[in-house]
């Protein structure tokens, strides 16, 4: 029974106005890379559209109709010298009718940089999600010279979920082709993206897709799955198949995979992973019972080809790191769903905020490392695993001291509950 103060408490917090749902929020604790960058940013919306492509939903027996596929992308940028930072947002709640304003530094059309490029990063969203739900990496990785792309998957947002079958089919195909669509590009830009250098980063049915599009192919079991994509059509993306080898890209030289879906289901194996090929950083919730930790895990190991890492929230579950923090809206009751929203992005242990700060500041390290060449990130990525253990020695400068293990750009006592490994390609 709810009461009367709860009920105070929550009628307080829904009266705060529409404002108050930032993506852009950095702690005073965070670490040090998740700081925003020195480039103002601007964002804009475009609407593309792939032809001819075969209609997942609307497939009867054996007959496959096409359709002009439709898909919504936001693009953070950096911003010619002088933009004023700050806009808004307006989304769709999870449970696919609310309208929510979100709040961020991205200036809405803002005239892009000159006299530069800079590498290209996708950002994929779980199902159901939008091209809002990672909104926050968008923003935070475009102020430090990157062009953020994040994708309204078509059949898989909140608001336009249709059978499953569509999400495992078109995830790393809509990779490809918005990639293409940006190398593509005219104009002021166009002119400023860099698709020799691409990064991906996937949530969830995101980090599937982004899976696939680096090399690790589906198992047979998963192309005859009754509930999945129908007629076989899956096996475009089965592992050693000359139809998944055909999608492999060399411009995609970095993955960020934030609880992968898949292992759990049977949708990879051991043979499969092997064909990832593509720098990869893993981040997981430690209690993960969507994607299941293990099995994300399993993922992380078996990738024998590539040099991988593995982020692990200790006690977090299927939301780590990766939504933005709960839309005030989210915080009571909707119709149609038989949860409050708030759960779809907050989790139980953690604050949002702060796992956002810790993704933010880690794919910063590693996009710069794999998409620029910033070797000084390497200490960023060089850590001991546990980081309870890691010992804070510094010298009367602050300087560390040959006993200093604490994790680079923490500050002290801020690392608790994180792990981090490292496996190189072969091991």
């Amino acid at each position: 029974m709810t009461t009367k103060p709860a009920v105070a408490a929550l009628t307080a917090l829904l009266a705060v106005p529409a404002l108050a749902n930032p993506i852009d929020r950095v702690r005073p604790d965070a670490p040090e890379l998740a700081n925003f960058g020195t480039l103002p940013i601007g964002v804009q919306t475009l609407e593309l559209v792939n032809p001819g492509q075969i209609d997942i939903v609307n497939i009867n027996g054996e007959d496959q109709p096409l359709y002009d596929r439709p898909l919504t992308v936001e693009i953070w940028y950096p911003a010619a010298e002088g933009t004023q930072p700050g806009g808004s947002y307006l989304a769709t709640l999870r449970d696919g009718a609310t309208k929510v304003t979100l709040t961020g530094r991205a200036a809405r059309d803002a005239a892009p940089a000159s006299g530069e490029t800079f590498p290209l990063i996708l950002i994929s969203h779980g199902y159901p999600g939008n091209r809002f739900l990672m909104s926050h990496l968008g923003e935070n990785l475009a102020s430090k010279g990157f062009v953020t792309v994040s994708i309204d998957h078509t059949d898989s947002t909140y608001s336009d979920q249709e059978v499953f079958g569509s999400t495992l089919f078109n995830r790393p195909l809509d990779l490809r082709f918005v990639i293409d669509e940006m190398a593509a590009l005219e104009g002021d830009l166009g002119a400023i993206i860099d698709t020799d250098a691409v990064g991906i980063i996937g949530y969830s049915m995101g980090g599937y897709g982004a899976l696939i599009y680096g090399g690790a192919g589906v198992t047979q079991a998963a192309t005859e799955y009754s509930w999945g994509t129908p007629n076989g059509l899956l096996a475009r993306h089965l592992a050693g198949s000359e139809s998944h080898e055909a999608q492999m890209d060399p411009r995609v030289r970095a993955l960020i995979t934030i609880g992968p879906w898949g292992r759990n289901a049977g949708f990879w194996d051991t043979n499969g992973m092997a064909g990832l090929r593509v720098p990869t950083l893993f981040m997981a919730g430690g209690s993960d019972d969507v994607a299941v930790y293990e099995a994300i895990r399993s993922l992380f190991t078996d990738a024998i080809s590539t040099d991988r890492h593995l982020l692990t929230f200790e006690w977090a579950n299927h939301n780590a790191a990766a939504p933005i923090p709960a839309p005030i809206e989210a915080w009571k009751p909707a119709e149609g769903l038989d949860f409050i929203p708030f759960e779809h992005y907050a989790d139980p242990v953690w604050d949002t905020t702060r796992m956002n700060n810790i993704a933010q500041h880690f794919a910063t390290a590693f996009m710069d490392l794999y998409l620029k060449g910033d070797v000084s990130r390497r200490p960023y990525l060089d850590l001991i695993e546990n980081a309870d253990m890691g010992i804070l020695a510094l010298d009367e400068e602050a300087n560390p001291t040959d006993d200093h293990t604490y994790w680079t750009g923490f500050p002290p006592r801020t690392a608790k509950g994180l792990r981090f490994e490292t496996l190189l390609a072969g091991e």
